[in-house]
């Protein structure tokens, strides 16, 4: 008893385990893979927390956005669906599906709303995609009990407290069929346990399952908050969804820029560089210098077209990466890509600071663009 008072060993700080498939042609696949490639690193969760990001799994309402909310009562809900309709033309609003499992428990209620933003509405020089964001950020901040989780074209997150594969059972993954899928085991560093809180972090269709801690969660949190992203759950995780969003949506920033801001190389590694790559790191750095993530981490950022692996530039958290056919991987360990693909063609560990980038194909691209 002495010692667990002195040494606080209470705490299970396991690992993370993160994982990514994306079929470049456009092909789609049910969840039981991801859910099963997730469930072989078990040993890096500890229960509180799994999720997935899918895409391609609302094909006839593509064009929609799919806000995915959770409550925690019938009255948050009602404040909720007024707020929608008083700047969004509502297609659809139904309970998202689930299934009671032993495993799971104390769920919120789980809604979604298939969406289109009202002209009328938008701000001038208000792209909608910048209204859907200013909508997630008021209902999050100024709706208690109210949280969006989800809010992309033809794709969702899924998630809740449990381990990875027992929380896919939960949202019935088994029947939906996505050409991307991602997936996260764990919860996030040092925040309590619940709902929200747990990996994938979105906005629009971004994506984002993070292993390991970001220090420079202050600074890059106050720097986010000047172009309006409001950090409501006060873990490392979500800046960096945010920082996704601004640097490749809304600033249109390369993603060999988006490496070089968030797993920035050190000064001296800069001033070797040859002229012109030196200029832009330098540019980049004194630029975004505030959206550095100091820390360990490996991250997957995926949307619609793309899935992007990353880690820091030490690499102080694992990432691996695979290829079968037009099928790509990206893990936390190799194992989960063999159990699920026996045609594995190769697999391959990137240096730290190099991202990983799987595409659509131009064709796939074509038939996700025009909503199917």
């Amino acid at each position: 008893m002495l010692r667990h008072v002195l040494f606080r060993d209470d705490k299970d700080f396991a690992g993370c385990s993160i994982f990514g498939m994306m079929d470049r042609g456009g092909g789609r696949t049910n969840g039981e893979p991801v859910m099963r490639a997730i469930a072989n690193m078990k040993e890096r969760s500890n229960g509180l927390g799994g999720g997935f990001a899918a895409y391609g799994i609302y094909p006839d309402r593509a064009d929609l956005y799919a806000l995915q909310l959770m409550f925690d009562d019938h009255c948050a809900r009602r404040e909720t669906e007024e707020f929608i309709r008083s700047g969004f033309e509502l297609a659809e609003a139904e309970p998202i599906p689930v299934r009671s499992t032993p495993e799971i428990s104390d769920p919120p209620l789980l809604w979604r709303y298939f969406v289109q933003p009202m002209p009328s509405c938008l701000r001038e020089d208000e792209g909608e995609d910048d209204y859907v964001v200013r909508a997630v950020m008021h209902v999050n901040v100024n709706i208690d009990g109210a949280f969006v989780f989800s809010s992309g074209k033809d794709m969702g997150v899924f998630k809740g407290v449990g381990f990875p594969e027992d929380v896919g059972r939960f949202f019935r993954l088994e029947e939906y069929e996505a050409y991307t899928w991602v997936a996260h085991g764990r919860f996030p560093t040092n925040t309590q346990g619940w709902w929200g809180g747990a990996h994938p972090f979105n906005i629009l269709d971004w994506s984002v399952v993070h292993n390991g801690e970001i220090s420079s969660y202050g600074i890059n949190r106050r720097y986010l908050e000047m172009f309006g992203y409001i950090c409501t759950l006060h873990t490392d995780t979500e800046v960096i969804a945010y920082a996704v969003d601004l640097l490749l949506r809304r600033h249109g920033l390369a993603i060999e820029d988006l490496a070089m801001v968030m797993a920035a190389p050190l000064w001296d590694h800069i001033d070797r560089m040859p002229r012109e790559q030196r200029a832009r790191a330098t540019a980049l750095r004194q630029i975004y210098g505030s959206l550095l993530m100091n820390g360990p981490f490996s991250i997957i950022i995926s949307n619609r077209t793309r899935m992007i692996g990353l880690t820091d530039r030490i690499r102080l958290r694992p990432l691996v990466a695979g290829v079968a056919g037009r099928m790509i991987y990206i893990s936390s360990e190799e194992a989960p890509m063999h159990l699920i693909e026996e045609g594995l063609e190769r697999t391959w560990i990137p240096t730290g600071g190099e991202p990983i980038v799987a595409e659509l194909e131009e064709i796939a691209i074509q038939r996700v663009g025009a909503g199917r």
